[in-house]
């Protein structure tokens, strides 16, 4: 993923079709153009290894089911027509017949006027009988007789023979995707068999020279292959048969070579990375040569997703998609998945969708069509709509939201209180147990770790304290994590409640200066020493908190007017802060112990903050609530907490 400008070498033809940016419809209207229609190859496959296949044709009940007249309940065979007059005071006397009627058994004597013939339940009606009388509702009266004291109508506990499914009645129709409920109706047809579409064969392949497959070591400047196995899974939960061929460094000469085998062996191509302009892209210059016609849209006005191409070699499709995980996997979704699932004979996805109140004003960008990606939370009146914050490289956007917002091309923003509706990722949401909104701290996990074995679902959206007073005052979340110092009272947090909430104290954690061990310009300082070291060194380097941060306002309040390089870098954790400093991107910042001590840095205490609840009186009495206040007051939560370095309040 290159930012060296595009080459002017033989490579750079047909360049302009790279800078004609498409619509989302326009891309996907030339791509399945380009493809379809086309004949969807078929094949046969057993019952037991046709799950989540489509049916290639449509398919008739060869047999009747049941195959014949049986019976509902243990009992007696009988002719109604001999108990229309039983009843309590004048009841029937009925001979019984010498055979006994099990499943699997079939009847050899008829039952004659007068007669019955006892039957288990599933048991084939025997000739001559048109109901079943059940066991309860008879007297035994000698070895072969009983008396029966309630008349019986014809067909009384009897399922006839093709009740169920008649004999050339059309059981499913072509397209049709097997589950186990269609398995079973096959298989009570005697249908060992089906002609299925068969799963076209996708070849995924990962693009770059940075990318390290999961369980080898990672050198500097090197990440995990995250793509690879996002898009098999996710072509296999769309009717694929994926086949990764691992990852390929930005090499001409071996990426071409890969691809060309791809499409010799497989039915698709999805690469991710490699799809911008650069010099080191390289994906896209090669596709010219695999087949025709070539690339169909390189660049749709998607975000995030803008880099996407799409092309078609020799009737084959080859995608390129984005490198950033959420634009790799949102591209994905949207636009391949259509195609995919049209290749497997598959019926189009069908999207769930719900409408929510988006609590945060959205900006966009004009002139693309922007999806967002959002975590569900009860509200008041409905749901709530709170946009993940991480950006299109994060793995966890697509991984922990519920679904996406899509905000028009036309629209600069989406303003705060818009209703919305919400794309979701699966069929159903299920709304979480407690909702944590706020500032962020490690030692969260530790207190709601009991209430996710309890079963509970936990959704945490850190959006600072600020932010998380503000969710609560309009009864988005049940609790919000707060360390706010005011100044006038010297106290922490609770000058900041409002009606409607009330203070639980969670913990102390000591917030500090942070720096590499090494770093003789801070060893042996106090806090106020530090800072003034650090910036009187033109050369030292902080890096900040994004602001509405607790720690944000403990940074600023340090500083003054000083605004020193690097104040501008505003990570939203704890963790983005010691790992810019361990990483040497900067030298300097504010966070709180147990994170410095995870990563092994030098740490001056600041001050020691209380990490604290503004619980959400009206929600007080909530289960999930409840168990929370538990676990933050038990023993065990209490030590789990000072084990890793917080004071319990």
């Amino acid at each position: 993923m290159s930012n060296v400008p595009f080459s002017t070498s033989r490579d750079s033809v047909d360049q302009d079709q790279f800078l004609n940016i498409l619509s989302r419809e326009e891309a996907l209207e030339h791509f399945e153009a380009a493809l379809f229609p086309r004949a969807i190859p078929t094949e046969q496959r057993p019952l037991s290894d046709a799950l989540g296949c489509a049916l290639a044709q449509d398919i008739v009940a060869p047999i009747d089911v049941p195959p014949f007249d049986r019976s509902n309940v243990d009992g007696f065979a009988v002719r109604s027509a001999d108990l229309a007059s039983a009843s309590e005071a004048t009841p029937v006397r009925i001979m019984l017949n010498d055979e006994v009627i099990a499943c699997g058994t079939a009847p050899i004597r008829p039952v004659l006027s007068g007669t019955a013939t006892s039957i288990a339940t599933g048991g084939p009606v025997p000739r001559g009988a048109d109901a079943i009388v059940m066991v309860e509702h008879t007297q035994p009266v000698g070895n072969r007789a009983i008396e029966i004291r309630r008349a019986a109508s014809p067909g009384q506990f009897i399922s006839y023979a093709g009740s169920d499914i008649a004999r050339s009645e059309a059981l499913f129709r072509a397209g049709t995707v097997i589950g186990s409920r269609e398995i079973g109706m096959l298989a009570a047809c005697g249908i060992a068999q089906v002609s299925v579409a068969r799963r076209p064969r996708v070849a995924v392949i990962s693009t770059g020279d940075e990318l390290v497959q999961p369980g080898q070591p990672l050198r500097p400047a090197e990440i995990y292959d995250t793509n690879g196995a996002i898009v098999a899974s996710a072509v296999s939960e769309n009717g694929g048969e994926a086949v990764f061929l691992g990852a390929i460094a930005d090499d001409e000469e071996q990426l071409e070579a890969a691809m060309r085998k791809a499409l010799e062996t497989c039915d698709m191509l999805v690469l991710s990375g490699g799809t911008s302009k650069g010099a080191g892209d390289v994906s896209h210059r090669i596709i010219a040569r695999l087949g025709k016609p070539g690339i169909i849209a390189h660049g749709v006005a998607l975000k995030p997703g803008k880099p996407l191409c799409l092309a078609v070699c020799d009737g084959k499709p080859v995608v390129i998609l984005p490198g950033f995980p959420t634009s790799a996997m949102f591209t994905f979704h949207d636009m391949i998945v259509p195609v995919l699932r049209r290749m497997a004979g598959l019926p189009p996805r069908s999207d769930a969708k719900v409408t929510a109140k988006v609590p945060v004003r959205i900006g966009s960008e004009l002139g693309r069509a922007e999806f967002v990606m959002v975590s569900l939370v009860e509200g008041a009146d409905g749901l709530i709509a709170y946009p993940s914050g991480k950006g299109s490289g994060a793995i966890t956007s697509f991984a922990q939201a519920d679904g996406f917002l899509r905000i028009d091309a036309l629209a600069d923003q989406m303003p705060a209180g818009s209703d919305a509706e919400v794309t979701l990722f699966t069929p159903h949401v299920r709304v979480p147990d407690l909702v944590i909104i706020g500032s962020h701290c490690t030692g969260l996990d530790l207190v709601t770790a009991p209430l996710a074995r309890a079963g509970l679902s936990v959704r945490s959206i850190a959006v600072g304290s600020l932010g998380g007073l503000a969710a609560a005052r309009r009864g988005e979340c049940d609790f919000a994590p707060i360390h706010l110092f005011d100044e006038a009272t010297g106290s922490y947090n609770a000058p900041f409640l409002m009606a409607g909430l009330e203070l639980v104290q969670g913990w102390r954690r000591m917030q500090g200066i942070v720096f590499r061990v090494s770093d003789a310009r801070f060893e042996g300082l106090n806090a106020e020493s530090a800072v003034r070291a650090a910036l009187a060194d033109p050369g030292c380097i902080m890096v900040n908190r994004n602001q509405g941060a607790g720690t944000r306002i403990l940074i600023d309040r340090l500083l003054g007017d000083a605004r020193p390089d690097g104040y501008w870098n505003q990570p939203r954790s704890h963790n983005a802060v010691a790992a810019a400093i361990a990483q040497h991107r900067a030298d300097w910042g504010v966070t709180i112990a147990p994170v410095a001590d995870a990563s092994g840095l030098g740490f001056i205490p600041l001050t020691e903050e209380h990490y604290d609840f503004a619980l959400v009186t009206a929600r007080k009495e909530r289960p999930a609530v409840q168990a929370f206040l538990q676990a933050l007051a038990s023993d065990q939560g209490r030590a789990a907490l000072t084990q890793a370095g917080f004071r319990p309040a």
